[in-house]
């Protein structure tokens, strides 16, 4: 009997125990939800991130917003890919063409212009195959005449669709001489293994003033008007997959568009040089 009783006097604190347990799961559960909810994914090219673009903005943008954003930086033609899975909230690349593309096939809501730099045609200093001027399209004929090692990235970035391109201007397409190398690999491997053979490379002018592994490499074709890279930014498409965090989604592509977000991009500077030019607001 005085067991029974004990455990009749114990009884409710079991009840309030199980019930505060219970309570505090759900406050767990609605903290994490709340928490989840306060971050994006988004897909982007190699360049913002290997230029050390992203390490500027995005702490500028926590602060203005207190959304994180997860980066994952792929290649162009990756990034578009990802969205098209559904598996990325915001696209931010630099191949107009594909983000057109995309944008007609109803993927992505819509395209924004964020920030320009442009590409420039890197290779040793003593330039074996006479390439140093303005004109991207001369210089890769005479990098296939004189079968001049050349590191391609290869990975359907905006870069090696802009090369792509390049090569089929100058009717070279599938003829770049045998000193042609496709890496597969993101722009910071593409020049370092172009630093450590000596090797010609196209590359966006904000990674190449970020690389530190230089050796003998230095900038030989710029100011070509067919070098001019632009970047665009967009929002997964909701109505495809549900999943995509609109709201918070289209807070990162507004504040990037803003005057806040393009002041950051202006002043992210390496040695004094700007690096990317806003150009949302034509």
């Amino acid at each position: 009997m005085k067991s029974s009783s004990v455990c009749k006097h114990f009884w409710p604190l079991a009840l309030l125990g199980k019930g505060l347990v219970a309570a505090l799961a759900v406050a767990s559960i609605s903290l994490s939800a709340s928490a989840q909810a306060q971050s994006i994914v988004v897909a982007s090219t190699t360049s913002t991130e290997q230029s050390g673009l992203f390490g500027y903005l995005l702490p500028e943008f926590k602060k203005a917003s207190g959304i994180d954003v997860k980066v994952v930086a792929v290649g162009t033609g990756q990034a578009i890919d990802m969205g098209r899975r559904g598996d990325a909230d915001v696209l931010f690349v630099h191949d107009k063409v594909a983000e057109e593309k995309v944008v007609a096939e109803g993927f992505v809501v819509k395209r924004f212009e964020v920030m320009y730099n442009d590409f420039v045609l890197i290779g040793p200093k003593a330039d074996p195959a006479k390439t140093k001027g303005n004109d991207i399209v001369e210089a890769l004929k005479k990098v296939a005449a004189t079968n001049s090692g050349f590191i391609s990235r290869g990975d359907k970035s905006g870069t090696n669709a802009a090369e792509l391109r390049f090569w089929k201007m100058a009717d070279l397409t599938d003829k770049m001489g045998v000193g042609y190398k496709s890496c597969g690999c993101g722009m910071g491997p593409a020049l370092n293994m172009a630093s450590s053979t000596g090797a010609y490379v196209l590359a966006d002018r904000g990674t190449w003033l970020n690389f530190k592994n230089r050796g003998d490499l230095t900038v030989l074709v710029e100011g070509d008007k067919r070098l001019f890279n632009q970047y665009g930014v967009m929002l997964v498409n909701p109505a495809k997959f549900p999943q995509v965090k609109v709201a918070e989604g289209q807070k990162f592509i507004d504040w990037l568009i803003s005057s806040a977000g393009q002041n950051v991009i202006a002043n992210y500077k390496i040695g004094g040089e700007q690096l990317f030019f806003p150009n949302a607001a034509k």
